[in-house]
């Protein structure tokens, strides 16, 4: 009915740069709030950004500098910019959206199927 679908994760040096994106398809009739989260082996997911439909952004402290998340409404598509990156920053990243869908308006959270970032020398 409705899926996300992330790309850009990949192996990169420490300071070095990313940019994930993903892409909501299906039956969307809008998107509300949408976000990133992280895993890193044995640790829970965590929360790393989110970003309202009216633009408004929040993140955790440990990327607060480094991390810029960004949406595109008009193709259901976030993004992350993620600058200087940590080997700390390892980890699974998965994005997630609070969708309505358009054959009922009812709004449901989805994720996607996760991107692997790893930070290394």
């Amino acid at each position: 009915q409705v899926q996300l679908v992330e790309s850009g994760g990949g192996l990169v040096q420490p300071g070095g740069s990313l940019r994930l994106s993903c892409a909501a398809s299906g039956s969307i009739f809008g998107i509300n709030i949408m976000g990133w989260f992280r895993q890193a082996p044995g640790n829970q997911r965590e929360w790393v950004a989110s970003i309202a439909s009216g633009g408004s952004t929040n993140y955790t402290d440990s990327v607060k500098g480094r991390f810029t998340i960004s949406r595109d409404n008009a193709k259901n598509t976030m993004y992350l910019q993620m600058n200087s990156l940590k080997p700390e920053d390892t980890a699974v990243y998965y994005c997630n959206a609070r969708v309505r869908v358009a054959s009922s308006y009812q709004a449901y959270n989805y994720w996607g199927q996760g991107t692997q970032v790893t930070v290394s020398s």
